[in-house]
């Protein structure tokens, strides 16, 4: 006999998310390991909060709470009722922040409890555009009739790390975009640098010399290893676009208000290239996002045929 008590699921940005994600490699059997040729497949399992107890445990829960009823104060056992179920509920959550894997939050419980406080004020609406301020340069963004993207939204998780939980982009797609954006920065030493990122903390960014919308130094954008997506920020016009044609979401920090957020209102996320086409439009994107940053043409596109 088991007994199940089952939490629905609900998103990690809006709640003290209940999921647990686990992430799994899987190789194609009888092929040779190539990831820089085959990309990566990985699965990510989301279980909801749960506890199940078998005949002998649900027995000795029931012996509990009886004689508990009868030698305890009844204000103290409300209170281990209810608490025992929300510590089980908070350490699941912990371990949810922890599989997000590193970002720009230490991984550690003081760093999940910031979080915690973060997603109180956290964005309920990842698909509705900031504010457009008319006195802002760059005036306006230089997207325009970008095509759908084809497929349902990915699935996202997390504050700090935001990853995507499906449809992961694959290895040689991400490594192509890396080596693009390198190669723009050897043909334009005085304008673009690549480093460590210093928002994320992990993971190769492209920062602009002279930026003139500075956000962690005047990073223009970072790439995440894990899920091959990447965060960058956009002029409100261009994230109208991208939000419209299903290429990205808002980062749920990205607020504004009298709450601190280490991040602007225009920071986005913009999902992994899945192939040749999907990475074309990521280059379009990050042009883009040289626009907002430094008011700076690029051609980072063109590079992918040189």
């Amino acid at each position: 006999m088991s007994v199940t008590v089952t939490s629905a699921q609900t998103h990690l940005g809006h709640s003290l998310g209940m999921e647990k994600h686990s992430v799994a490699m899987e190789k194609p059997a009888g092929k040779a390991s190539d990831d820089m040729a085959t990309g990566i497949n990985m699965v990510i399992r989301q279980d909801p909060f749960s506890i199940c107890l078998d005949a002998s445990a649900l027995l000795a829960v029931s012996v509990l709470l009886v004689i508990g009823m009868h030698t305890m104060d009844h204000h103290l056992l409300e209170c281990l009722i209810i608490t025992v179920p929300v510590l089980l509920l908070v350490r699941n959550d912990y371990h949810n922040f922890l599989n997000l894997g590193p970002g720009g939050t230490p991984a550690t419980p003081a760093g999940y409890a910031r979080l915690t406080w973060y997603r109180i004020f956290a964005l309920r609406d990842p698909f509705s555009p900031p504010p457009r301020d008319p006195t802002q340069l760059p005036s306006a963004g230089i997207l325009d009739g970008l095509p759908y993207r084809p497929g349902p939204r990915p699935t996202v998780a997390g504050l700090a790390p935001q990853r995507q939980l499906d449809q992961f982009g694959s290895r040689q797609m991400h490594e192509k975009l890396k080596a693009t954006l390198q190669e723009l920065t050897a043909r334009n030493p005085k304008k673009f640098s690549t480093a460590t990122s210093c928002l994320e903390k992990h993971g190769f960014a492209l920062f602009a010399r002279h930026p003139l919308n500075v956000c962690g130094n005047g990073e223009v954008c970072h790439l995440h290893t894990s899920d091959k997506s990447m965060h960058l920020n956009l002029h409100p016009d261009d994230i109208k676009e991208i939000l419209a044609k299903g290429w990205g979401q808002r980062h749920p920090m990205a607020w504004t208000g009298w709450v601190y957020t280490p991040v602007p209102s225009t920071f986005v996320m913009v999902y992994a290239p899945r192939d040749e086409n999907d990475l074309r439009i990521a280059c379009k994107i990050i042009e883009a996002a040289i626009w907002y940053t430094a008011s700076e043409k690029a051609d980072i596109e063109g590079l992918l045929d040189d």
